[in-house]
């Protein structure tokens, strides 16, 4: 076999190994997205990160504070919708509209978001019960 030929079996190679976890990574499985649930907390953090941006919100419950962490979009698709790294900070007030995790862990894939002033930033995922990336049979 050709050096050449190696060196493209080694990217080929190197090519797959990528794409199978990138592809695993984008399963919206883990969420129950024919629920939506609606938390009314304070923002604890909003993390503006790649592959994708992540806000953890304190809810009173019960007596208590539970620490929720939403998967929100790809910080370059939001950005397109008219976000900014500084758009949500620490210690605002929101009520945020989510898509729980199945498990039952406080966390799950962010819908939309509003401030007491009424200012809303959407993700522009549905909304309706229809889940994201199932193919249609």
């Amino acid at each position: 076999m050709t050096s050449r030929a190696i060196a493209l079996a080694a990217f080929g190679a190197a090519a797959v190994a990528v794409a199978v976890p990138a592809m695993a990574h984008h399963s919206f499985a883990m969420f129950d997205q024919q629920k939506i649930m609606t938390l009314d907390g304070t923002v604890h953090e909003f993390q503006w990160t790649n592959p994708h941006a992540f806000l953890e919100v304190d809810v009173p419950e019960a007596g208590k504070t539970t620490r929720w962490s939403l998967e929100l979009n790809s910080p370059n698709n939001l950005k397109r919708q008219g976000w900014s790294r500084d758009a949500v900070k620490p210690g605002d007030k929101v009520t945020v509209r989510m898509n729980p995790l199945r498990d039952g862990q406080p966390g799950g894939l962010f819908l939309d978001l509003r401030f007491p002033s009424g200012k809303t930033l959407d993700s522009g995922l549905p909304k309706n019960g229809k889940p994201v990336n199932v193919p249609q049979l």
